[in-house]
Order: C-alpha cells, then structure tokens, then sequence
C-alpha cells in the first residue's frame, strides 16, 4: 500500500512516542500517506489504521477533521489562501478574486488542466505577511499580490513541466 520508504518515516515518527501508543503518530503517518499518494483513499487509511493499530474509524475522524488532508483527488498543486478578518482587511479577499480570475476556477475546483486546486483556508498565523497562501500544505508565501501570484502560477506551471512536484 505504501512504498518502504514512507513505512519508514511512519517508523521514525511511530519511535517518537511510547511503544503503546503509536497511534499518537496517527496526524503524521496521514501526511506522509498523502505526500505519496496524493490524497487519502479510504483504503489508504485503512492501512495506516491497521500499520498503527487503532480502528479505523478513529483515523477517518482524524483525516476528515483537519483541512490538510484530502479525501478526493485534487490538482497536482493545492493552494490554499486564507480569508480570514486579519488577511481580508490586508487585501487577501482581493487576492482570492485575482485566484479565481486567473485560474478560472471557484474554491474547491481545480483547474481543467488537473494542475492546480484552490481551497479557502482558515488562519494560518501568518497575519503580518497578508495576504498568505499555503501551496500543497508545506510552503507558505507571503505577501500575495497579484504580481506574485502571477509568477508563482508561473512557477507552478514551469515545474509541473519538467515534472518537478
């Protein structure tokens, strides 16, 4: 289900915890799930419930939970930009506009291409760099107005050419 090398970072984040409670790891082993598969299947889960020994309902709680987790297929790059009062009143409204404009797409759509999902996210402590946007979970930019949005779509887009993630 998941290749030995994602076992093994489970394995590293499992040995951060007390032996009897390895489903304390349950947050980290679904991320990095993610990070292989793309999103997590139920099947996914599943195994990560079986691999940490806890029921599986108790890891659909935790994926259907958190927003960082992706129960369907999404574009090969999430962004994810925050609206929140704190941004909004820092233009992040007018950034999520420009978004929407320049990708033709509404939050929770992706692209027609498959590249990019947007996804309206809650605060992400980074109110002084607003407007803020996480892409795919890991890298927040700062800042976002529409010139950087602009190269950072450009980027996106030279990347998934060369098939760099």
């Amino acid at each position: 289900m998941l290749s030995a090398g994602a076992l093994q970072k489970i394995d590293r984040e499992v040995a951060k915890y007390p032996q009897d409670q390895k489903q304390s790891a349950v947050m980290s082993a679904l991320a990095i799930a993610q990070d292989e598969k793309g999103w997590l299947a139920t099947e996914t889960m599943d195994f990560v419930a079986q691999y940490l020994g806890m029921p599986a309902v108790a890891v659909y709680e935790v994926a259907t939970f958190y927003a960082m987790y992706n129960l369907k297929p999404l574009g090969r790059y999430k962004i994810t930009i925050c609206t929140n009062l704190p941004c909004a009143l820092q233009d992040a409204v007018k950034a999520a506009d420009y978004l929407k404009q320049k990708l033709g797409i509404g939050f929770g759509e992706t692209t027609g291409d498959g590249l990019i999902t947007l996804r309206e996210g809650e605060c992400m402590g980074a109110c002084g760099d607003a407007p803020v946007l996480l892409v795919n979970n890991k890298r927040m930019c700062s800042w976002m107005q529409p010139d950087k949005i602009d190269a950072l779509i450009a980027e996106l887009e030279s990347s998934a050419k060369s098939g760099v993630r």
